[in-house]
C-alpha cells in the first residue's frame, strides 16, 4: 500500500529544514550538539529594609548636651538636618549626659563646658571610661587656650566655640566620630602662638589658675564657677598649691602671686 507523499506525523515541513548560513556551522562552536541555554539566576533585589538597615548602619548618632533648651532646639536641627547625622537624644545637665551617654551609646556627645550638675571637664574622662565608643566635642564660649588645652587634654577629640557653632560643629562632629580632632582655627593659632609658660614651683596650669583667683579674693565657690570646677576640685587644688609652696595662709598667697607677677597689686582685692 502506497503512503501518500507529504510531511509524517511528528516530522519538520520542508521550509523549516533551510540550509545553514554561510559560514555557520550546525551546533554547537566545535560542530557539537547545542547546549541548553543555562537557566537564569534570581538576583533578590534590596528590600526597603534592607536599604534603611544599611543607612542606619552609616548613621552618626549624637547625644547633645547643653542646658539652655533654646541652644538645643537650634543644634537639633542643625545637626538633624544633615544628611548621615542623628541626634538621639537631649541632655541639660552633666548627670544627664553621662546616663543618656551609656544607654544610647552614641558616636558623639556634644557637650557644653559649662551645665549644672557637675563639672564638664572633670566628667570628659568619666564619660571616656565609661564609653570607650564615644567621642566628645565639647560646645562653649570660652576662647581661652588653657580651657582648649585642659578639655583635649581630658580626652575630647573637638573643641567648638558657640558663636562658630553653625559654621564648624558639623565638621567636628564628623571629624569625631571618625577619631580624628577639631580645634576652632582662631583658637589653635592662639594656642600654637602662645604656648603656656611653665609653671613656677612645679605648680599645674590649672593650680596656677586657682592661685591667681585665691590671691584675687575669689571663694572656692566663685573659683568652681569660673573653671567649671567642682567645689572640691577647688579644695583639692588648693591644699596642694600649699604644699608645694609650704604656706599655709591667703595672705602668703596673696604676696606669693604678687612676687610672680600673677596678679596686679591694683586688682588685689581686699
Amino acid at each position: 500500500m502506497q503512503l501518500a507523499s507529504g510531511p509524517q506525523p511528528n516530522e519538520a515541513p520542508d521550509a523549516a529544514e533551510k540550509p545553514p548560513a554561510s559560514g555557520s556551522r550546525p551546533g554547537g562552536a566545535d560542530g557539537g550538539p547545542v547546549q541548553p541555554p543555562e537557566p537564569a539566576v534570581s538576583v533578590p533585589s534590596m528590600t526597603e529594609s534592607d536599604g534603611d538597615a544599611s543607612t542606619a548602619d552609616e548613621t552618626i548618632r549624637i547625644v547633645l548636651a547643653d542646658d539652655h533648651q533654646v541652644v538645643r532646639t537650634g543644634l537639633r536641627l542643625l545637626l538633624d538636618s544633615e544628611q548621615g547625622l542623628e541626634v538621639v537624644a537631649e541632655a541639660s545637665d552633666v548627670e544627664s549626659a553621662r546616663r543618656y551617654v551609656r544607654g544610647h551609646h552614641p558616636a558623639v556627645l556634644v557637650l557644653d563646658l559649662n551645665m549644672p550638675g557637675g563639672s564638664s571637664l572633670e566628667a570628659i574622662p568619666l564619660i571616656r571610661e565609661e564609653s570607650p565608643d564615644t567621642q566628645i566635642v565639647v560646645l562653649t564660649m570660652q576662647q581661652e587656650p588653657a580651657f582648649a588645652r585642659e578639655a583635649l587634654g581630658a580626652g575630647a577629640l573637638g573643641y567648638v566655640l558657640k558663636e562658630a557653632a553653625d559654621e564648624e560643629l558639623v565638621e567636628a562632629v564628623r571629624n569625631a566620630a571618625v577619631g580624628e580632632s577639631y580645634l576652632n582655627p582662631r583658637l589653635g593659632a592662639r594656642i600654637a602662638s602662645e604656648p603656656p609658660p611653665g609653671p613656677p614651683d612645679d605648680l599645674s596650669e590649672r593650680e596656677v589658675e586657682v592661685l591667681r583667683l585665691i590671691a584675687l579674693g575669689h571663694t572656692n565657690a566663685e573659683i568652681a564657677g569660673q573653671l567649671y570646677l567642682s567645689v572640691r576640685t577647688v579644695e583639692t587644688h588648693r591644699s596642694h598649691i600649699q604644699q608645694k609652696l609650704s604656706l599655709s595662709t591667703r595672705a602668703g598667697l596673696v604676696r606669693y602671686a604678687l612676687e610672680r607677677g600673677l596678679i596686679a597689686a591694683d586688682r588685689q582685692s581686699s
